[in-house]
């Protein structure tokens, strides 16, 4: 199942999966009553599935993890923040189709 390749992610697993993950990592900040996100959430599993092995992708509840949130800024959800390096170097805000998603994905992780 396409769901296994997405990590769920939180305070407690925030350094090691995303600030010092070797692979860049694609963080779907969501939330459960948010409907553009259950729109996006195939949508990121199936970018979990292309992209296994050059890029990691996880998944964190806003609501349980407010402070992670705010510190990247995310004000409006479904918000995807493309981390290289422990550094966000893309950020996707809304709901987008998986080509576009894609091709915006491909554009971050050919940046050195």
């Amino acid at each position: 199942m396409a769901g296994d390749k997405v990590v769920t992610l939180s305070a407690s697993n925030w350094a090691a999966e995303v600030e010092q993950s070797s692979l860049p990592v694609l963080v779907d900040f969501w939330a459960v009553w948010c409907g553009p996100c259950r729109m996006i959430a195939p949508v990121v599993e199936e970018i979990a599935a292309d992209y296994e092995g050059r890029m990691k992708v996880g998944k964190l509840n806003v609501d349980e993890n407010n402070d992670l949130a705010a510190r990247y800024g995310v004000m409006s959800i479904p918000t995807l923040i493309l981390f290289k390096n422990g550094e966000p170097v893309e950020r996707i805000v809304g709901f987008q189709p998986k080509k576009e998603l894609a091709a915006k994905i491909d554009r971050a992780l050919a940046q050195a």
